[in-house]
């Protein structure tokens, strides 16, 4: 017998390994600023790192319901209700996973079959493309409009006998945009014409400067084809504990914790306790992280116009969208300019590409996280103005 064939899958090979998670590792060898990944660079808040010491040293340290705690789930269930509006059944509709990454690709797998087609709106957050191909589905990418607008027309076109789901990402990462009440009734009336389901990526629901964080569910006839997913990740500064959640209606619910539990079993038990314990913090906490992320938001667009790079303010999440044209040299890339900031600037970014189906259509983009430290923000802007003056 000969030599196995070792080569990755037929499904491994139709995507790349992250960019995002790449740019950190190039950071670090450059010594750069990393303004690529989407992690803070300031500590989690006190009181929720205590709750997860407290929990540890009580000894619940081992698994905790595959689905998700009751302590955990009922103060999800509150957080809604409070904070959106929403009546729902923890125990009919609510599964906590390893971080909304998981929860998303748990989902998908969950409610999608081998060939149903999946509308991304693009530019799109670099997981969804690759969720959806381990899921067996097929993504199809769909531009949106000018000032990065849904495009429901377009949707609408690309749409066919096939396609069973759309994604949203509002506030919206890579661009920062916060869909409007419109956009989303229109999005709405669309997945409802279509009879299609809806997977909301809620991750950035709390770091809005518009006003409050809108939810599909709220929306008529959206409550029985609606998967939300969130988690605890962005909102309270803890992006390594993995402690995301779905939300779905009660008949998808035993789909999806049926693959979650064979994909991970459960997330982290002394971190749920403490992140159930944080969803009923006063509102108090939510005002006073946003303006914190006003104030980062402020020294980023400032440093950025100075320093030549054109940045529209970010209505939500924590990234800006940048078109790099005014330096970037003659035939290059995204990737190689983002390549030569690093070297050259000391500070990181992610190329536009990553977040398009055509790398093409962000070959003039880069991605600036601004989930930092003030003075890891200052430090960045005076690299990026020496860099374009030299």
């Amino acid at each position: 017998m000969g030599e196995p064939e070792l080569r990755e899958s037929k499904k491994a090979s139709r995507f790349s390994e992250s960019v995002i998670r790449e740019m950190t590792r190039v950071a670090r060898e450059h010594n750069a600023i990393n303004l690529a990944q989407g992690f803070p660079d300031f500590p989690a808040p006190h009181a929720l790192k205590e709750a997860a010491v407290k929990w540890i040293r009580d000894d619940l340290n081992q698994y905790a319901v595959t689905w998700g705690s009751d302590g955990l789930r009922a103060s999800i269930g509150e957080y809604m209700l409070k904070r959106r509006g929403v009546s729902i059944d923890p125990d009919a509709q609510v599964t906590v996973c390893c971080g909304a990454t998981e929860a998303m690709i748990a989902a998908m797998m969950g409610v999608l079959d081998p060939g149903d087609e999946f509308l991304v709106p693009e530019p799109f957050y670099e997981n969804y493309g690759p969720d959806a191909i381990l899921a067996g589905a097929i993504p199809l990418f769909v531009p949106m409009g000018n000032g990065f607008t849904l495009d429901i027309d377009a949707m609408r076109k690309a749409s066919g006998p096939k396609t069973r789901a759309v994604v949203l990402n509002t506030p919206h990462n890579p661009t920062g945009r916060v869909f409007t009440r419109a956009e989303l009734k229109e999005l709405c009336e669309f997945v409802i014409e279509r009879d299609l389901i809806l997977f909301t990526d809620e991750i950035y629901e709390e770091i809005l400067y518009t006003g409050d964080h809108h939810c599909p569910l709220l929306e008529p006839g959206m409550a029985e084809r609606t998967i939300v997913i969130s988690g605890a990740s962005k909102t309270f500064s803890v992006t390594g504990w993995r402690v995301g959640w779905i939300i779905s209606p009660p008949n998808m619910t035993s789909g999806i914790r049926k693959v979650h539990d064979f994909l991970t079993v459960g997330a982290p038990a002394p971190l749920q306790e403490a992140v159930a314990e944080a969803l009923l913090w006063e509102d108090d906490y939510y005002v006073k992280m946003r303006e914190e992320y006003r104030a980062r938001r402020s020294v980023m667009v400032d440093g950025l116009n100075a320093a030549g790079f054109p940045c529209e303010i970010p209505e939500g999440a924590y990234y800006a969208m940048v078109d790099v044209r005014g330096h970037q040299r003659r035939e290059e890339t995204d990737v190689e300019f983002a390549m030569r900031l690093v070297r050259d600037a000391g500070v990181a970014t992610v190329p536009g590409s990553s977040f398009y189906s055509d790398p093409a259509d962000g070959k003039h983009l880069v991605r600036f996280c601004y989930a930092k430290k003030i003075e890891t923000l200052e430090a960045a802007n005076s690299r990026l103005l020496r860099w374009a003056g030299a």
